[in-house]
């Protein structure tokens, strides 16, 4: 009954959100309907002077204990037009932390400490939960917990996960900056095609242990105009990094340094290059996730409880535990039958099961409250 008649208050507040999505840092009239709603339910939200976003305290004292939520859109192309569109699935996971908030609104009388509920912009660019430690929203707590809604070839439809476990993403940019010239005279010039194919075979030889799951490659080059009589000076590239953990993609970044270093000095060319996105490995405490997995056998039965999730997929989330190693994190796993797939333009899942997640939220939250009261009194 508690799920029901929450879903019937969601409902509305999805389809707002999801009717009025807003790509990374431009989340103004998002940031300005979710305050909005905080203050009719006579709540205090904190907003920035220089940034979107923003969080809610519920409970007496200092918040020990948070949920994150993401804010932001992608910019796709969606029935051959392109615009903003929650296909990441942030609209529903929006929904899910307003029904926390509307369920610890009527627990804090009894609630033994303060919870602190984060809206994150900018997930998409992994920038915000960056930002969001530099404005200092995240100092006070212990654990933090995060949710996202996950494709059928994942999690069963009705099943939800302890733990997601994303990968490590990092995306390079660069230039190369050669020599023009004739295309009878090669020995003259210094190819950027040339170059950028030294590049790709030196990826390749960046040795990583076979029991890691991790991978480097070119993704982006653009060199050369409209004459194909002319050897190109320039090119742009970009590079694509992934690995399952922070210490092997360390390595891919120590190996890319080395092969441009190593491919500028064999070609005598500058090669300057940028690191556009960095997004950190999960690092899943233990006790977070002990505590989220009884929350959700408490909620849905031990049945509907599933693995851990390993996912390829990276996660702005992360980079909380990465810059506040102190702090205690896991992210639920949201089985709702996300079709085709996330990022899609066509997106679509079972709306239902926010409600659900928000109970379990709730749950996880005064567990984690009760496990530090138990503690202090130890």
């Amino acid at each position: 009954m508690l799920v029901q008649k929450l879903a019937e208050r969601l409902q509305p507040i999805f389809n707002h959100l999801h009717e009025n999505p807003e790509i990374s840092w431009n989340e103004v009239e998002t940031t300005k309907y979710i305050k909005s709603f905080l203050k009719s339910e006579n709540l205090k939200p904190k907003t920035f002077e220089n940034m979107t976003g923003l969080y809610v305290d519920i409970g007496k004292g200092t918040p020990r204990v948070g949920f994150r939520t993401d804010m932001d859109a992608l910019w796709q192309e969606v029935d051959g037009k392109f615009q903003a569109n929650h296909s990441c699935g942030h609209d529903g996971h929006m929904t899910v932390a307003l029904g926390v908030v509307l369920l610890l609104k009527d627990l804090a009388p009894t609630l033994p400490g303060a919870v602190r509920i984060i809206f994150q912009p900018a997930e998409e660019k992994a920038q915000g939960a960056k930002a969001m430690v530099e404005q200092g929203v995240v100092d006070s707590l212990q654990f933090l917990y995060g949710a996202h809604v996950r494709p059928l070839v994942e999690l069963k439809d009705g099943t939800f996960a302890p733990a997601l476990h994303h990968g490590a993403a990092k995306l390079f940019s660069g230039k190369i900056q050669g020599v023009e010239a004739h295309g009878a005279r090669p020995e003259e010039g210094k190819n950027a095609i040339e170059i950028a194919s030294a590049i790709i075979d030196g990826l390749k030889r960046i040795w990583i242990s076979p029991t890691e799951q991790a991978s480097i490659k070119m993704t982006q080059l653009h060199a050369g105009g409209t004459a194909t009589n002319i050897i190109p000076a320039n090119a742009t590239f970009s590079i694509d990094a992934r690995a399952q953990t922070n210490a092997t993609m360390e390595v891919l970044t120590s190996g890319f340094e080395k092969v441009i270093t190593a491919v500028s000095m064999m070609y005598d060319v500058s090669i300057p290059y940028q690191v556009d996105a960095h997004v950190a490995a999960a690092q899943v405490d233990d006790t977070a996730k002990m505590i989220l997995k009884e929350a959700i056998i408490d909620v849905i039965g031990e049945e509907n409880c599933a693995q851990e999730v390993i996912t390829p997929g990276g996660e702005d989330f992360h980079f909380y535990t990465f810059l506040k190693p102190q702090l205690k994190t896991t992210m639920l796993g949201i089985g709702c039958g996300v079709t085709p797939g996330l990022h899609h333009p066509n997106m679509v899942f079972n709306q239902d099961r926010l409600s659900t997640s928000s109970v379990i939220i709730t749950r996880a939250l005064m567990l984690t409250l009760e496990y530090l009261e138990k503690g202090e009194k130890l």
